[in-house]
C-alpha cells in the first residue's frame, strides 16, 4: 500500500509499482477525489492518518507499506495543530495499524529536514536541531516518533530522506514545483540565493522500491543529489528549453529579512499563506545543500539523474501542463 496516493511522489510511485507488475492499494484521504489514479488500475483506499479505524482496514492484507503521506507546507495559521501534530501522530497512527495488520515491511518518508543543511556532505549519521521552521520540526519529530514506534511494534522498517522533489505527475503543485513555477513565469524579481538539492521524483520513487527490497531494516538512505542547484543554475536548465532567461539581482540577506516579516504580518492579518519565512532566509540564504549519498548508491543501486538533467525534464512537464 502507498499512503497520499494522490500525491507528487505517491502517485508516481504508484505508477512505478504497477509498471512491475505489481498490485497496489492506493491509500487516499478522499476516495471521492483521486482524480490522480483514474485508470492506473490500481485498488483505492481511504488511509486518513488521523483515524486509526481507517488505517486498520485499508492495511488488511498489506505484505509492503510506503508510508509517504505528510504535511507538507511550511506555514501555517497554527504550526503546531495544521503541522506538526497532524505529522507526529500520523506516523503514530500508520505505524501502530501496520503492526496490528501484520505488515511485513514498512518504507517510511521522511525527508533531508530531518538530517539539515550546513555547507557540509552530510550522511545518515546527521539529525537536524532545528526548533522555528514547523515543516522541518514536523519531519524531525516525526521520523523520530517513526522509530520509537518500529521499536515499540517489532516493526522492520527502513526510512528515505528525500531532498527537494521535482518532477511529473504533479496534478497539484508542491511548494518546490511551485518555485519553479515561480520561475517559469518570471515571478521572482530577486535572486534569494538560495540553493536547494532537487532531484526527480521518478529516481526517489525507484529508491522506494529498491529500499523496500534491499534497505536493512533500522537504516536510513538519503535520497538526494550530491550537490544543490543556485537560481542561476535553474534559469540555465529553463534556458535550454526557452532561451532569453535573466538571472534577477542577488537579494542582501536584510532585505530578504524584512520581505519575511512583512509577508508573516500580512499572513496573520489575512490568513494567507506566507511565501518567506524569517527561518527559510535563515536555513537557506548562501547555504549550499550537499549529501553523501553513497549509502543508498552501494546499497539501493540508487542512481539518480544529475541535477541540470531532472531540472530541464520538470520545466518540460511545466511547459505541457
Amino acid at each position: 500500500m502507498v499512503t497520499g496516493a494522490n500525491g507528487h511522489l505517491g502517485n508516481t510511485l504508484v505508477r512505478q509499482l504497477l509498471a512491475r507488475g505489481q498490485p497496489v492499494r492506493a491509500g487516499v484521504r478522499d476516495p471521492a477525489h483521486s482524480y490522480a489514479l483514474q485508470g492506473l488500475g490500481c485498488e483505492v483506499v481511504r488511509a486518513e492518518l488521523q483515524d486509526i479505524d481507517a488505517l486498520r482496514q485499508s492495511l488488511q492484507g498489506v505484505d509492503v507499506l510506503y508510508q509517504v503521506a505528510a504535511v507538507f507546507k511550511h506555514w501555517a495559521k497554527s504550526p503546531q495543530a495544521e503541522i506538526i501534530e497532524p505529522n507526529v501522530q500520523g506516523t503514530r497512527n500508520i505505524l501502530r495499524a501496520a503492526a496490528e495488520a501484520g505488515v511485513r515491511r514498512v518504507v517510511y518518508v521522511s525527508s533531508v529536514a530531518a538530517e539539515g543543511h550546513d555547507g557540509q556532505y552530510l550522511d545518515e549519521t546527521v539529525w537536524n536541531d532545528e526548533q522555528r521552521n514547523p515543516y522541518y520540526l514536523s519531519k524531525i519529530l516525526s521520523e523520530r516518533a517513526a522509530w520509537e514506534a518500529a521499536q515499540a511494534y517489532g516493526i522492520s522498517m527502513v526510512t528515505v530522506l528525500p531532498s527537494a522533489i521535482i518532477g511529473p505527475h504533479a496534478e497539484r503543485l508542491t511548494d518546490t514545483m511551485g518555485f519553479l513555477a515561480a520561475v517559469l513565469v518570471r515571478k521572482l524579481v530577486l535572486d534569494p540565493d538560495f540553493h536547494f538539492n532537487f532531484v526527480d521524483v521518478r529516481d526517489v520513487a525507484d529508491g522506494l522500491i529498491q529500499a523496500a527490497e534491499r534497505g536493512r531494516p533500522g537504516q536510513r538512505y538519503i535520497l538526494a543529489n550530491r550537490e544543490s542547484s543556485s537560481l542561476g543554475e535553474v534559469i540555465a536548465a529553463l534556458d535550454t528549453l526557452r532561451p532569453g532567461q535573466r538571472l534577477p539581482a542577488r537579494a542582501p540577506k536584510v532585505l530578504l529579512l524584512s520581505v519575511a516579516m512583512l509577508q508573516m504580518w500580512r499572513a496573520r492579518l489575512t490568513g494567507q499563506p506566507a511565501e518567506l519565512l524569517p527561518s527559510q532566509v535563515r536555513m537557506f540564504h548562501g547555504v549550499r545543500q550537499r549529501y553523501c549519498i553513497d549509502k543508498a548508491v552501494d546499497e539501493l543501486g540508487y542512481r539518480p539523474r544529475p541535477p541540470q538533467e531532472a531540472l530541464r525534464q520538470a520545466f518540460e512537464y511545466l511547459l505541457t501542463r
